[in-house]
């Protein structure tokens, strides 16, 4: 007869298997953040030899895992070289998906992948179905692995005049995770992000590149790389590439003018042009920024927070609404001026459903900054809105820029970042889905038909 603590293992184990994929996800990404912040506290992770804060390695973890990469205290300075690893390691598990990192491992020791894992495999890479979720998984790998490894190379050359081979080898490699993952973590020191190359080509150029293919999603590279094979792209596919192009040209005139004669002003005519396209990319939830973001115009801020909150495209390593949650909004508005029922795209026909978790996902998202933001501002007795609603989005979007409210945050305004940072990474409706242990079903009754006043 097996005994008492055989059956409450027995048990347990019964209710980890009954979790849904969200939940398991949601799950995967709090331990990984967890087990970071505890390795992160250590002595030999710190320049000093000191022990950290539990509020501060959590912070710092967090930041990692979701890939914001704002900070409170200075990663090139405060962090040992074992430090910088840790953080770079929670930066990679969490860019890709801890499950797609533990597909991996499975893949190289032989194991095949249960039905179990394909189903939180395919939540974490926002598939719509199963099939092909391995084969992807196994193209992410390679796709991020291959364009790391050359960018770093790149990297490590150029930074070598500066910084010697040896460091600078390092500093590539490290820079290079970072931005493909869309991180926003640097190592040169003193909260400076990467503002010592604004008129740097290379340097500029190799992270906003990085920046642009991580947060463009997994998907839309594997299908422009089949495209010599298909000749035709998907159509979300195109809508992404529409949207980042649109985003990103329009974002850097903007910034491009708006800053001409603030923080651009000094610049050569061409590290001006780098300079507003650099900004126009990083707030598509990377981080880096090559001039001061505290000395932009207030208007320039409002405008980048905008960009902040779209974010990435789904299935990268980007947060925010996501490009395509904001294109099809868009084009729902649209459809409805002209006097559509149906929003069409490309000659297709977008389904009903996917415009309603549209605005769901908006709503949520809305609902849970305007909450942070007030909670920030009672806690943290801070009557500058702009300042903490910048704040605020860029730990929603894990983008990582900050106008430097982060460093002096106090233990319950970083404990708000924190959850802030969390839910942006794991999706408003997949921690929604997680709370309320509720999948899609079939509904049973079908009430009448009625109409409300809108508007």
């Amino acid at each position: 007869m097996p005994s008492f603590e055989q059956l409450q293992r027995k048990s347990v184990f019964k209710k980890a298997i009954s979790l849904t994929p969200p939940q398991l996800l949601v799950l995967g990404f709090a331990l990984t953040i967890l087990t970071g912040a505890v390795v992160l506290t250590l002595p030999g992770c710190s320049a000093g030899g000191e022990y950290t804060d539990f509020i501060t390695a959590l912070f710092t973890s967090t930041s990692a895992v979701c890939v914001t990469g704002l900070v409170v205290v200075d990663t090139g300075t405060y962090w040992s070289p074992v430090g910088q690893l840790v953080i770079l390691l929670l930066i990679q598990i969490g860019g890709l998906g801890f499950m797609t990192m533990a597909t991996f491992f499975n893949m190289l020791m032989g194991k095949k992948i249960g039905l179990r894992n394909r189903l939180i495999l395919q939540e974490s890479l926002n598939q719509n179905s199963l099939q092909g979720v391995v084969r992807l998984s196994k193209y992410v790998l390679i796709i991020t692995f291959l364009l790391e490894l050359f960018f770093a190379v790149i990297l490590a050359v150029r930074l070598g005049a500066d910084l010697g081979y040896p460091r600078a080898l390092w500093f590539g490699i490290f820079h290079s995770i970072s931005a493909f993952n869309n991180a926003g973590f640097d190592i040169f020191g003193n909260f400076s992000s990467i503002t010592g190359y604004v008129n740097d080509t290379v340097v500029t150029m190799s992270v906003a590149t990085l920046i642009i293919l991580g947060g463009i999603g997994f998907g839309v590279i594997i299908d422009i790389l089949n495209y010599r094979h298909r000749k035709m792209l998907f159509t979300h596919t195109k809508l992404v590439l529409w949207t980042s192009g649109i985003l990103i040209a329009v974002g850097a005139v903007f910034i491009y003018f708006f800053e001409m004669d603030n923080t651009l002003k000094g610049l050569t005519p061409w590290g001006k042009c780098l300079a507003s396209f650099f900004q126009s990319v990083t707030p598509r939830t990377a981080g880096f920024n090559t001039i001061d973001i505290s000395h932009l115009h207030s208007y320039t801020l409002f405008f980048i927070i905008i960009l902040m909150f779209i974010g990435a495209s789904p299935g990268s390593t980007g947060g925010g609404i996501k490009t395509s949650t904001f294109a099809l909004l868009g084009l729902s508005v649209l459809s409805l001026t002209r006097g559509k029922s149906n929003t069409q795209l490309f000659k297709r026909t977008i389904t009903q459903d996917q415009v309603i978790k549209a605005l769901a996902v908006l709503l949520l998202a809305i609902l849970l900054i305007v909450v942070v933001s007030i909670a920030l501002m009672a806690v943290e007795r801070e009557e500058n809105f702009l300042l903490v609603l910048f704040e605020t989005v860029s730990a929603f979007g894990t983008v990582g820029l900050s106008m430097g409210l982060t460093p002096e945050l106090s233990p319950a305004g970083r404990l708000l970042i924190i959850m802030t940072m969390f839910l942006g990474r794991v999706g408003t409706i997949t921690a929604v889905f997680a709370l309320t242990q509720r999948t899609k079903r079939r509904e049973k009754i079908k009430y009448p038909e009625d109409k409300v006043m809108v508007g």
